[in-house]
C-alpha cells in the first residue's frame, strides 16, 4: 500500500506542477471515441510515458495521452486512451489514472467506452447511459490489502452512476436531439468478441450492452468518492444471438460515426455539472 500511495503521490505531484489550476472534471475516452480534446482548450498534452508510473497503452487506436486544459468552463483531464485487462495490465494498474485524479482533488469522472449491443431498444451508433452494470471480469481492482487514505475496505455500489448525472444528460439529450438509451453494462475481459451463446447468456442475466473496459475505473472512482457518469458507444449489435459480424476496425468506424454526439453529450454535460 505505500508503493502504491508513493506512486499516486509522485504521478500527481508530477501533472500539478505543469499547471496553476486546479483540475474539476476528469474524463475518460474510449476506442475510436478521442475527438472530444478538439472541444478543449489545451494548456498541456503530457504523453502517457512522460507520467511517473503510468502504464502505456499497446490499442492502436489509443492515442495515449492526459490532456489539461478547459472544456466548456470547467478544468478538465482528459484521458485520451485508456487501459485494459486484456492488454496484460493489472487490475491496480488498469485504474491507476483514476486514483491519479482523486488525488488531484478531481470529483467527477467522466467515461465513453465502445459496446455491443443486445438490447432490442438498441440500434448501431446509439449512445447509450450507463445505469448500472454486471462485473464479468476475473479481477477485481479492490482486491487485496485496503488503504483507509483511498477508500472503504467495503464499497457500496448501489449509486455507482450518477442519477443527477443521468438526468442532467436527459435534459441534453432532449435539448440537442440526440436520442440518448439507458441500459446495463456488462464487462467482460476480452480481447475476443462474445459468441453467440455468450450474447444469450448476458441478455438472460440482464445486460444490456457488453464491452471491456469502464467497470474497473468506476469501481476505483467510487472508492475514492468521485461522482460517476458513463455512457457506452453501440458499435455492433446481437439481437437474440445473432450477432452481426464484428472486427477492431469495424468498432472503430462506428465510434467515429458517433462522435459528434458524444463531444455535444459531453461538452453540454460539463458546462452544465454544478460542482
Amino acid at each position: 500500500m505505500e508503493d502504491l500511495r508513493r506512486a499516486i503521490h509522485e504521478s500527481s505531484t508530477f501533472i500539478r506542477q505543469t499547471i496553476e489550476y486546479d483540475l474539476q472534471v476528469g474524463i475518460i475516452l474510449g476506442t475510436g471515441l478521442g475527438k472530444l480534446v478538439d472541444e478543449v482548450s489545451i494548456d498541456r498534452v503530457l504523453s502517457y510515458e512522460d507520467i511517473p508510473h503510468f502504464p502505456v497503452s499497446t490499442v492502436e487506436s489509443h492515442s495515449g495521452n492526459l490532456i489539461l486544459g478547459e472544456l466548456s468552463g470547467k478544468k478538465v483531464a482528459v484521458m485520451q486512451g485508456r487501459f485494459h485487462y486484456y492488454e496484460g495490465f493489472s487490475m491496480k494498474e488498469v485504474t491507476f489514472p483514476v486514483r491519479v485524479m482523486c488525488a488531484m482533488g478531481i470529483g467527477t469522472l467522466m467515461i465513453s467506452n465502445a459496446a455491443g449491443g443486445m438490447g432490442r431498444h438498441l440500434r448501431r451508433g446509439d449512445l447509450m447511459m450507463i445505469t448500472d452494470h454486471i462485473n464479468l471480469l476475473p479481477d477485481n481492482p479492490l482486491r487485496g490489502p485496503n488503504d483507509q487514505e483511498l477508500g472503504p475496505r467495503f464499497l457500496d455500489v448501489l449509486d455507482a452512476y450518477d442519477y443527477e448525472y443521468r438526468e442532467l444528460a436527459h435534459h441534453v439529450g432532449i435539448e440537442q436531439k440526440l436520442d440518448l438509451k439507458e441500459g446495463v453494462y456488462a464487462a467482460l475481459s476480452g480481447p475476443n468478441f462474445e459468441t453467440p451463446a455468450e450474447y444469450r447468456y448476458l441478455v438472460a442475466i440482464g445486460a444490456d450492452a457488453v464491452g471491456m473496459s469502464t467497470v474497473p475505473e468506476v469501481l476505483v472512482a467510487r472508492h475514492g468518492g468521485m461522482r460517476v457518469f458513463a455512457v457506452s458507444c453501440i458499435t455492433d449489435m446481437a439481437i437474440g444471438g445473432n450477432a452481426e459480424k464484428v472486427s477492431h476496425e469495424i468498432v472503430i468506424q462506428a465510434a467515429n460515426e458517433a462522435q459528434p454526439k458524444l463531444t455535444c453529450l459531453f461538452s453540454e454535460m460539463v458546462g452544465g455539472i454544478s460542482l
